[in-house]
């Protein structure tokens, strides 16, 4: 048992069980609907927070975007199953394919620039896409937002919230085991490697531009599913929610959870997402304090970067090690 729970396919299907398990225990009475929501939030976000991860924690290379493309994923989904008639998945094709294509070329442009450059040029990228989410009203709704409803799937079998949480929960194991092997392959080594030194890579033969391209295509495609599953899960999308302070959020969740790991944007997504709206905004006080979300998030950045710098992911093993010595001490 010990060995099955050591591997890293049984922790993520266990992990995705336990959290598959909310729409039934909101049934049971154990749960309310506010927290099936908040937990299915915290799924969507986890997508996006491991394809950014791929791309600062294992390529080094930086993005202030990432809102933009969850919103294009999300208004793209919205107009071909409301507009155009299409079911789930065809529309989620059409919907990450674009932010994809958008991600190869932003990988063209970070070979001329890098660094604080780079991050500028998503970002403006970002904001581009957010005015043309207000403006593009026969598309996206402008400033009105656009609604959607829930997955369709195959054009006969209409998902209601409970079923839609579940398919998120299928989306998010699927990319945590996908991007597991990715990152344990040749790519992703290669990834690790550009990462210490671009020099240093082209020295041993990587072809920058190559790997350049998948890191960018990777996070806007993970970005992309998870817009896809916001719109479908919330219902609703509006050019506001798509704003440097979203990217800002996600990033936090990487931070906090720990980057060039795995589970570490899924722990940071709970703590940034999860943590002010099932804890914090319920406690007597300052749970009524405006902007306490951000408030938390900021505080703990600072701490974990001053102290902890390698996320809190590491936190259970680093207490069982000083446990361990603190019993052999005893004993001894």
């Amino acid at each position: 048992m010990k060995q099955l729970l050591k591997n890293p396919y049984s922790q993520f299907a266990l992990f995705i069980i336990l959290m598959a398990l909310a729409p039934t225990l909101k049934q049971l009475g154990l749960l309310n609907s506010s927290t099936v929501i908040i937990l299915g939030t915290v799924m969507f976000y986890s997508i996006v927070g491991i394809g950014l991860n791929v791309l600062l924690g294992y390529s080094g290379l930086i993005s202030l975007g990432t809102a933009g493309f969850m919103g294009l994923g999300s208004y793209l989904s919205a107009y071909c199953t409301q507009d155009l008639g299409l079911s789930f998945f065809p529309s989620l094709i059409i919907s990450v394919t674009v932010p994809l294509v958008i991600g190869l070329i932003i990988g063209l442009i970070s070979l001329r620039i890098e660094g604080y450059y780079l991050a500028i040029a998503t970002l403006g990228i970002s904001e581009i896409l957010r005015q043309v989410f207000a403006e593009m009203e026969f598309v996206t709704g402008g400033f009105s937002g656009k609604n959607a409803g829930y997955p369709q799937l195959f054009g006969i079998i209409k998902l209601n919230r409970q079923m839609t949480y579940i398919l998120i929960a299928a989306f998010l194991l699927a990319i945590l085991i996908f991007t597991y092997n990715f990152i344990k392959s040749r790519t992703g080594r290669a990834l690790l490697t550009m990462r210490g030194s671009e020099a240093a890579a082209q020295a041993m033969g990587i072809n920058l531009l190559k790997y350049k391209l998948i890191a960018f295509a990777t996070a806007t495609l993970y970005a992309g599913i998870g817009g896809v599953l916001y719109v479908h899960f919330i219902r609703f999308s509006y050019p506001s929610g798509w704003n440097l302070t979203l990217s800002l959020q996600i990033l936090a969740c990487i931070v906090i959870g720990g980057m060039r790991t795995i589970s570490g944007p899924v722990f940071g997504a709970f703590v940034v997402f999860g943590v002010p709206e099932l804890i914090l905004k319920r406690l007597p006080v300052i749970g009524s304090i405006d902007g306490l979300a951000y408030i938390f998030t900021g505080v703990l950045i600072i701490v974990v970067i001053l102290f902890y710098p390698n996320g809190l992911i590491y936190l259970g093993n680093d207490l069982q090690s000083l446990f361990r010595k603190k019993r052999v001490k005893n004993n001894g």
